[in-house]
């Protein structure tokens, strides 16, 4: 019944009062003053100073950081209920948080505790910002091909690479940044990979910013460093151990991405039912036509099977349950995503005429799951990755 699960109990999802306090307040936040800088800001790629500042005071730099590193100590879910939240209204904002929320969980989990009281509350209060540079020219979803290399001398390390698509790569004060400390072994590819935290001033360079389909106000960018000295207290956790650092970062970040999703459909259902409640044709309210009604009962469905593939997910993570996450994780990105792409078709059609009008924001929510789709482990291969994991880890077999 519960198979590849153990127990029934496995399903429950924790989210609290506490959580839901936290929805309202973001709700409010993202309704009265994110909400008026949307479209300013898309259009400047850009997000206002004064609106991160009001973002420090809620404390979301740092929401699952301890309080002793300056963050709020909240849960993992409650940083999906953040993303949902802000991604419902400005799915650019919530991107910015995401990768903050990446460096710190980074330094958190691996950092030693100079490198935490040295980074960790700079960026948990929001005063630093924060990119993690992996992807390369010619290595993105593999993650072992990269060709970013670090070759120490006496106590600091050369690094030289170059990083694409890196979000706040232009803006960003400190970057992880991951280059090869020794060559790929053949039999073990991934070894050999090390992570390094690394300042701006220390010889950063940011070779262009680049255009993307979606998350227009995302700062997303190319960087470049030749040969910049890093001291060597400055690796991340074990050297050549990076591979390893890298991908359980982008596993924690997966269901996050799952929750932008799940906001961006949110905001979709809700321009579709109250459209269909507002225009008349053949004097009928559209959603009194049953091809209407049909749309929306679809796109409930599609809903609410990925809040809660979305919720079940970050409770596995929460209870350390990291076996089944990293597959409902997967599970969860590849679903939550298409499904949202697919009420936001729905809502276009029942637009009519409007859907393909820009002032309606469909389409904003139609590029930007373009990236959602694409970004933190493409959904193609989240779909090789769960049946992959799912044969490893729980049938013994490696396929």
């Amino acid at each position: 019944m519960v198979f590849p699960l153990k127990s029934i109990e496995d399903f429950t999802i924790d989210l609290t009062q506490d959580h839901e306090l936290l929805r309202s307040a973001v709700r409010d936040f993202a309704e009265n003053e994110v909400k008026k800088y949307v479209e300013k800001g898309e259009a400047e790629r850009d997000f206002p100073k004064d609106l991160r500042e009001r973002a420090k005071e809620l404390g979301l730099y740092g929401l699952d950081v301890p309080t002793e590193y300056n963050g709020q100590g909240a849960d993992y879910l409650s940083l999906l209920v953040t993303a949902e939240e802000l991604s419902r209204i400005w799915t650019s904002f919530s991107t910015f948080f995401l990768i903050q929320w990446m460096f710190n969980q980074a330094i958190l989990k691996w950092g030693n505790e100079s490198l935490k009281k040295k980074y960790l509350r700079d960026t948990a209060k929001g005063e630093k910002i924060a990119a993690f540079c992996n992807t390369e020219p010619d290595a993105g979803s593999d993650v072992a091909g990269i060709k970013s290399s670090a070759k120490k001398v006496n106590d600091h390390y050369v690094l030289n690479a170059r990083k694409i698509f890196i979000t706040n790569g232009d803006i960003a004060d400190y970057y992880l940044i991951t280059a090869r400390t020794s060559s790929p072994d053949p039999k073990a590819k991934w070894r050999g990979i090390t992570v390094f935290v690394v300042e701006k001033e220390w010889g950063v360079k940011t070779v262009s910013r680049i255009e993307t389909t979606g998350l227009k106000a995302s700062h997303t960018a190319e960087i470049m460093l030749e040969d910049v000295k890093v001291p060597a207290e400055n690796v991340l956790g074990e050297v050549d151990m990076g591979f390893k650092y890298a991908v359980e970062s982008f596993d924690y970040a997966r269901t996050i991405v799952s929750s932008q999703a799940l906001g961006i459909a949110q905001q979709a259902f809700e321009k579709l039912v109250n459209y269909s409640l507002q225009r008349s044709a053949f004097e009928k309210k559209l959603a009194e036509f049953e091809l209407v009604q049909q749309k929306v009962s679809e796109s409930l469905d599609d809903l609410e099977t990925s809040r809660l593939l979305t919720y079940w997910a970050g409770t596995l993570y929460k209870r350390g349950r990291i076996q089944e996450y990293i597959i409902a994780a997967s599970l969860a990105k590849f679903h939550s995503t298409e499904a949202a792409e697919r009420i936001v078709m729905r809502a276009m059609t029942v637009h009519g005429g409007y859907g393909v009008s820009v002032s309606t924001g469909l389409e904003r929510l139609l590029r930007d799951l373009q990236i959602l789709k694409t970004y933190e482990g493409t959904n193609d291969i989240q779909r090789i990755s769960a049946a992959r994991q799912f044969y490893y880890r729980f049938m013994g077999v490696k396929v």
